[in-house]
């Protein structure tokens, strides 16, 4: 083997290591999130048995009506203009909200403070109506609350927080709102995180089987955390360098230049 090829050879094997150099290889544990096992994965029963309760910083509507009108009145808080319309002229009015503050109390008109945090939307109207009756005959209640957030992270084409003005909202309704999963993510292996009496509670989900309509967990709660893991495509191609095809032009071309040197 004279010495030309030989150094044709090197000149080769270096254009190589560079390659592998310049490809450095992906692997899981560097992209996705929540890896670990949990500390406690809950059964699906534990879900099921799980309604929607108020917690510290939810921010609740609650209308007071009775027959008398007047009598109910003061039990409500006024509303307020927040914009004014284009159409008409006419400033929008919005209702007032209740904050529930970090003891689980709301301040009420006339009744003063009263502990809402940690009840149900039934157990919350029942009480309040107890309170009302002191003061107004057959009260009726409605509270909504104004404040339901979820969160839809990773392979999904607009993740971000989202404030929903409704107490009922399905998965899929969750990532309608995301831009529904990128082409990347994977459908088999969606994760979800939900905060259950101040523990935090994991489930996965399977989007491509038809029963995960069925699932405990498919009407989302208070602050769910959805999360679509990258699949291995997307994981292969996120150390992935736009300037690589420029960079190994530039190689070729210096190599060639060797090469013909070194003959």
């Amino acid at each position: 083997m004279n010495s030309k090829f030989k150094n044709s050879i090197h000149v080769k094997n270096l254009i190589v290591l560079l390659l592998i150099l310049l490809s450095s290889c992906a692997s899981r544990k560097d992209y996705v999130y929540f890896q670990d096992e949990p500390i406690k994965t809950e059964t699906e029963n534990f879900f099921q048995n799980t309604q929607l309760t108020y917690n510290t910083n939810d921010l609740l509507v609650i209308n007071v009506a009775a027959l008398d009108p007047e009598a109910a009145k003061p039990f409500n808080l006024p509303v307020v203009p927040v914009e004014e319309s284009i159409i008409n002229g006419q400033g929008i009015l919005k209702l007032q909200t209740y904050l529930i503050d970090i003891n689980g109390h709301i301040e009420f008109p006339v009744l003063g403070s009263l502990k809402i945090g940690g009840m149900t939307r039934t157990e919350a109207t029942d009480y309040l109506k107890d309170r009302l009756k002191e003061y107004i005959k057959d009260p009726i209640v409605n509270i909504r609350l104004a404040n339901f957030t979820i969160s839809v992270i990773g392979e999904v084409n607009t993740p971000g927080t989202f404030v929903i003005q409704d107490e009922k909202v399905t998965l899929n309704q969750a990532l309608g709102l995301a831009g529904d999963l990128t082409i990347y993510g994977k459908r088999n292996n969606v994760f979800l995180i939900r905060d259950i009496n101040g523990e935090k509670s994991y489930t996965k989900l399977d989007l491509t089987s038809i029963n995960v309509m069925n699932s405990p967990v498919y009407y989302l709660a208070q602050n769910d955390v959805i999360y679509v893991e990258p699949n291995k495509s997307r994981i292969r191609s996120a150390t992935f360098n736009p300037n690589t095809a420029v960079i190994i032009s530039a190689i070729s071309t210096l190599a060639t230049i060797a090469a013909i040197l070194i003959r």
